[in-house]
């Protein structure tokens, strides 16, 4: 081997640098993440050196920087604005990812699109597709203005020749892992390539005041393929949710620099590309059984955003030895705690039964505040009796059976009356504050033990 050539070790999960192969990183304690790659010490050296050649960088003092009245730009998508915490940061740089097939390079197209139909101009650049794919896909979402440019290109410093030539507003590059720098001779999508992309394109958005978008593939365990430093390189990361095989698809943010990380936007994937959806309670609730046994409509909090979701419960008699529990979209765990309170605390017998628990639609809520409709949907299912159509629940449920009280009680509720909901049962402790709201019967409950007391429990009886 060359003497300005050497073989390092990566680990893929935080970027640690060995010089020797370990089965553990000492960096993240992970096990079996280390890869080897070749790297050159003079290329490395070049890269350290390239780019900084200039006057010295002068500090600024905080009381001195004026704020931009335009420092956020709107997508024209109320969803991703939201995610994004109000709408897009100049120079930030932001990485999606998403399982393959969920909709990424539709969605990033499509803000793309808005974009330039603003006026502002875009640089689109794959390293995945064709120019006449995209144009495929571009024709099928609707007319694109001219300042909505198109490049297909992977090596690094080509793209950032083209940036600085064009100078847009926005860059959109799709994927990072197909991006690689001819002075790094690991393949494209290795670790250092990745890193040396992110960096590139970090110094890009921060220098030139540009807007980066990054797509990302995930691996099987469905997080950005990589180093883990990738995701704090950036300032902000959105993960596309969702069943590819299904119309809806959920934008979260995992991490934001510049908002919250707990919103979330609601899409549906049709034949011409993402469309938001501004009401997805009511979509979440579309298709709900009629007086059925096990259903318990639940109101939980994405942020500052109510969602009303469908909690289902499923108990019959088991056939084996050991109960079978089993729970979708929320944690099994959970419901098996919430199973042994109704045990100990109402006397219910459940350990001859098996307990399945689904939250319809597809989404994933681990709230504490669905822990009464959990409890509600199991006891319904098991003593074969229906809340009613236009019935609510939330609520935390603890080991002595008692009811906790949740945060924005009053959101919850306003948003239930908003759908048509008629009767909202939730925690005693969380009347106060309620009493200005008008036309929903709200029912308190100190404990578990209340829950027999409700008409629909009598009635079934």
């Amino acid at each position: 081997m060359a003497k300005d050539r050497k073989t390092v070790f990566f680990c893929q999960n935080c970027g640690y640098e060995s010089a020797k192969w370990q089965g553990q990183c000492p960096g993240c304690r992970e096990w079996n993440t280390f890869v080897e790659e070749v790297v050159s010490s003079a290329a490395a050296k070049k890269r350290a050196t390239a780019g900084f050649a200039g006057p010295p960088a002068a500090a600024s003092k905080l009381s001195q920087i004026q704020m931009r009245q335009d420092s956020r730009v709107k997508t024209g998508y109320k969803e991703l604005d939201r995610v994004l915490g109000g709408g897009i940061v100049k120079g930030s740089l932001v990485l999606v990812g998403g399982d393959p097939g969920i909709g990424k390079s539709t969605l990033l197209l499509q803000v793309c699109r808005n974009l330039s139909a603003g006026g502002r101009k875009v640089l689109y650049i794959s390293g995945e597709e064709s120019l006449q794919q995209i144009k495929m896909r571009a024709d099928r979402i609707g007319e694109f203005q001219n300042d909505m440019l198109l490049l297909c290109e992977t090596d690094l410093d080509l793209i950032r020749d083209a940036i600085e030539r064009e100078k847009p507003e926005a860059v959109v590059i799709d994927s990072i892992q197909t991006v690689y720098r001819e002075e790094v001779s690991s393949a494209p999508g290795s670790v250092s390539q990745v890193r040396e992309a992110t960096g590139a394109f970090m110094q890009i958005a921060k220098g030139m005041g540009i807007t980066v978008f990054l797509v990302g593939h995930v691996t099987k365990e469905g997080v950005v393929a990589g180093p883990r430093v990738l995701e704090h390189m950036v300032d902000t990361v959105l993960y596309f949710e969702g069943d590819r095989y299904a119309s809806y698809r959920i934008l979260r943010g995992v991490k934001n620099r510049f908002g919250s990380t707990n919103e979330i936007g609601v899409f549906e994937m049709q034949e011409s590309g993402l469309r938001e959806v501004a009401n997805p309670s009511e979509y979440m609730l579309s298709g709900k059984p009629e007086g059925a046994s096990g259903s318990v409509v639940a109101c939980a909090m994405e942020g500052t955003r109510p969602i009303l979701v469908e909690v289902q419960a499923l108990v019959c008699r088991t056939n084996f030895g050991i109960p079978r529990r089993t729970a979708v979209g929320t944690d099994i765990n959970r419901v098996n705690l919430l199973m042994a309170v109704l045990e100990k605390r109402l006397g219910l017998s459940l350990g001859d039964c098996d307990a399945y628990v689904n939250i319809a639609g597809g989404i994933r809520m681990n709230e504490p505040a669905m822990d009464l409709a959990v409890v509600l949907a199991v006891l319904s299912s098991k003593k074969e009796f229906s809340l009613g159509e236009r019935t609510v629940a939330f609520g935390e449920v603890g080991l002595s059976g008692e009811i906790r009280g949740v945060s924005m009680a009053k959101q919850r509720v306003l948003e239930a009356k908003k759908l048509g909901f008629t009767r909202c049962i939730l925690p005693k402790v969380s009347l106060d504050g309620l009493s200005d709201v008008t036309g929903m019967k709200l029912l308190g409950i100190a404990t578990v033990r209340d829950l027999l007391s409700l008409d629909g429990n009598r009635h079934a009886g």
